[in-house]
Parts: structure tokens; sequence; C-alpha cells
């Protein structure tokens, strides 16, 4: 999407109509000059697991970079109509547009951060007409991309060190979402991508070899390989279950014999049906005693990290895993959905006010204040993140509170070095971060990964990372809901 921002410019109609409605509305009500405080966050972790992998950080600084109404932008809402088949909006009001610029403070987590519900990924301080027709495009952004960094990492982790291959080009939600996944999946772990046009923009290694329709265009399938290895004697993969696959297996054989009196290698064989299991381990047979034990077995067919994680315990002797529709369109989950809140409102020249949303369900009671996490580990790893208010401040050797449960707390003992994972990104609406390396990114990821308990990680009954309110954060919370709660008549 990065490059999609820089094709075409500012994209700031990829929003909902009521960003627009509600920015006329402060427009007209005088209301531009007030402050405003938003978190974007999401309140459960996506596939049912133990954390999630914080992704899309490059293509929200290139969206906030070009973010301006050009002319037909305005000609385009000034085309709008309300139910009385008068303009939408207010003339004055477009022109207020057409000249805007954003000065807002971004703050955000870096890319390939581990995340945890009710964690801000992303802060927005500023005009609260700004910050408003912000929502849209940065949830778009973080939602996806964040989804499909962790079902990346959560595949990874299933192949336990065997490299990972995205492989999801042509299932995936459209083009830019074809785009965005590559790259995520890429910055949750996965080694490469079939994806060029990916591999071109992102940096991202290029996989691939050849499809069925190659073998059935040939007499035989030992002709079919023999013409690849003679156009591509580098990269031969052979696909070798268009028919019989162990006979496929002899087969790519004898070619990588051939290969190997030429000075080339055979690189490996692919299998994409059947029970790929035991046919991996006839496969690996077959390699090894022709003299192939570098020659690697790539599986796909459908894959996502329970079906690896038990073909591994079927014993498969697989070394590479193509993984395609289940991990480029999130499959078992189709959105991370993350929220954009309001949590704190200042007049001109006023003090910041905090703000609260209440709810039936506790889950979507909102933090207020101007959020930051703060994430303490020890020589061990990663202990505990403690979200606290900026204007309150946290303590060293505090007492966090669970936001779903005041009951359950955790001392953080004095000594225990924390960090800050949100950092500035945007400040005055001025680019004050260099965009992610996608390297770099990954790199986090692992990092991160490394350094947390293996119970977060399982696929099925997680361990509970604990992520709680630093006290005061929380007397705060507590003491704006009952007002809030009071004042309902």
């Amino acid at each position: 999407m990065t490059a999609m921002f820089e094709r075409h410019g500012s994209m700031a109609l990829l929003t909902d109509l009521y960003q627009l409605t509600m920015a006329n509305a402060y427009w007209k009500s005088g209301t531009t000059d007030k402050h405003a405080v938003f978190h974007l966050f999401f309140r459960n972790n996506p596939f049912a697991g133990g954390f999630a992998v914080g992704c899309g950080l490059s293509d929200m600084i290139a969206a906030l970079d070009c973010f301006h109404f050009d002319e037909t932008d305005i000609s385009y809402l000034s085309g709008l109509q309300g139910n009385d088949g008068r303009p939408l909006f207010d003339p004055a009001f477009l022109e207020h547009l057409s000249h805007m610029r954003l000065v807002c403070d971004v703050d955000a987590v870096r890319e390939g951060t581990v995340v945890f519900p009710h964690e801000p990924l992303v802060r927005v301080r500023g005009p609260i007409l700004q910050c408003q027709l912000l929502e849209t495009i940065l949830l778009n952004i973080v939602n996806f991309q964040t989804l499909i960094a962790t079902k990346s990492a959560r595949i990874c982790h299933a192949a336990k060190g065997d490299p990972v291959l995205e492989f999801g080009l042509r299932r995936a939600q459209g083009v830019d979402g074809a785009l965005a996944a590559s790259r995520a999946a890429y910055v949750g772990g996965c080694a490469a991508t079939s994806n060029v046009l990916a591999g071109k923009l992102f940096d991202i290694p290029v996989k691939g070899t050849h499809a069925h329709s190659w073998v059935m265009s040939f007499d035989s399938e030992p002709d079919a390989f023999r013409a690849y290895a003679e156009a591509m004697p580098n990269n031969c993969v052979f696909l070798v279950d268009t028919y019989d696959t162990l006979q496929g297996v002899r087969h790519a054989v004898k070619l990588g014999s051939w290969l190997r009196e030429r000075g080339h290698e055979l690189v490996g064989i692919r299998l994409d049906s059947g029970d790929l299991a035991q046919l991996s381990i006839d496969a690996r047979r077959i390699l090894d005693e022709a003299g192939f034990q570098k020659a690697v077995i790539v599986a796909s067919n459908d894959l996502d990290e329970h079906l690896i994680a038990g073909l591994k315990q079927q014993g498969a002797t697989v070394g590479v895993w193509g993984v395609g529709t289940k991990l480029a369109t999130a499959y078992d989950q189709p959105a991370l959905g993350g929220v954009y809140k309001l949590s704190c409102i200042r007049e001109p020249g006023g003090q910041w006010l905090p703000k609260v949303k209440l709810s039936e369900q506790a889950v979507k009671v909102s933090n207020p204040g101007t959020l930051q996490v703060r994430r303490f580990h020890d020589e061990t790893g990663f202990m505990a993140d403690v979200i606290f208010d900026e204007q309150i401040g946290i303590e060293q050797g505090c007492t966090m509170i669970d936001p779903m449960d005041p009951t359950r707390r955790l001392h953080i003992s004095p000594e225990a070095v924390g960090s800050d994972l949100l950092v500035a990104v945007f400040r005055n609406g001025e680019r004050c971060s260099e965009t992610p390396s996608v390297h770099d990114a990954r790199r986090l990821a692992q990092q991160q990964l490394d350094n947390f308990y293996d119970g977060i990680k399982r696929r099925k009954n997680p361990h509970q990372y604990p992520v709680g309110l630093e006290p005061r954060l929380h007397e705060l919370k507590t003491r704006l809901i009952t007002e809030a709660r009071r004042a309902v008549p």
C-alpha cells in the first residue's frame, strides 16, 4: 500500500462518510480548535491466541505524509446531497478542508512489536476535527496488517524454524490486500513470498518454481522436468504430484543426477496433495538413498499452523512450508476488531479532561487519559506491560491492576527494567521518525517473540501475558465510570 500512496498521493477520501459529517459538524459548531486524544487498540487477541504482532506503521506514515484534500476531492464532496436534495456539506467547510494541513502528534509502537489487548498501538493528539478524519484510514491499515503479521507468526512458530513461504497472492483480498498481506506476512516471520510485485516494492525475497500445468503440457513428466531443468537449472524444485507422487520423486532424482553432471544441484521437490506426512517420509528416503540429502521437501496444500503442527507430530520430513490462502486471508478470523476511541479532550488553552466510554460489556469500557505502555523485563525475558496516563506518570514498584478483573493484581519490583512502547512518529504534523525497514520490523518481531514465555505462543488455551493499569489510572477510570453512571437519568 505504501506504493499506492506514492502513486496516487492523498487518499483522504478513504474514509467513512460519518467522519466527514462529524468534521462538518465540528466546524459549524465552532469546536475545531478543541483538542483531543484518540487511541487505536484491539480488545481480544486474534485467532484465540495469546498475542498479536503490530504491523502497518510504514503505510500509516505514507498515508499521513500525503494527507490532504485535493481539488477533485472537494469537487466530489461538493456534489453530495442531503435528504432534502441540497448540498450535504457547507461550501465554507469544504474550503476549510482544501487548505487544511495536518498538525497532529502521532505516536505508535514500532512495527513488529508484540502487543496485547487494550494496549494502544497508535495515539493521535491534535485538533479534534483532524483526529476524527484519521480514524478510518488508520484502522484500515493497522487492523489488516496486524492480523496477517500475527497469523504469519503463529504459522512460523508451528513450523519450528523451518522456512515458511507466503503463497497467497491468487487468493488474497484484491490487489492492495495482496500487497499488504505479503509485506505483513514477511514482518510476521515468513522467509519469502511468491508475490513478485511485493518483492520489488518491499525488498522481500521471492520464491517459486512451476505448476501442474507445466507438467501436463508435455507428453511425460520426465520430459517436463528435463525441459524445466534446461531452462532453469539454478531453480529446480520439481512439483511431483501431477500423476503419481512417489514416481514423480524418482523422476526428479534422475533429473537431479543430470543437473549434478552439469554443475548444478536439485534444490528439492514439492508436495501439493495427498498424505503429506507419509509422502514426505517416503520421498525423503528416495532422495537420501539417491544421494540428494540436501534436497528439500516443500509442502503446500491449504496449510495453516494447525495442519503444520499436526504434520510435525506425525513425523513429516518437510523442510519448507508454502502457505497461501489461510495466511493471506487470515482464514479463520476475517478481522482484528481494532477500535479508535477518544480518551481525553481540552478547550483551547485549557486543561486536559480525561474521558471514558461506558458499555454494558466490561471489555468495551475504554481507558481514559493520554496513554502509554511500559514493558518490564528481567534476565529471563518480558514480565508484564503496564498501561499508564502520561499526565499522571508511573512509579517504580507499582502494582498493576487487570482492567477486566480489579481483583487480579501484579506487583512490579522497583528493580525491574522497563521501556515505553509508543514512540513519536509525527509532531505538529511533521514526521519525526524514519519509515521502518521491513527487515528491521521482521527482526524486531522475532526478537520480541523470543523474549516471551512460550505459553503465550500456544495455539490453544495460551497463557495470558500480564497487562494491567497503573493504580492511579485505575482509580481515575473507576471514578469517571462512577460519575458517568450517576449522571444517567
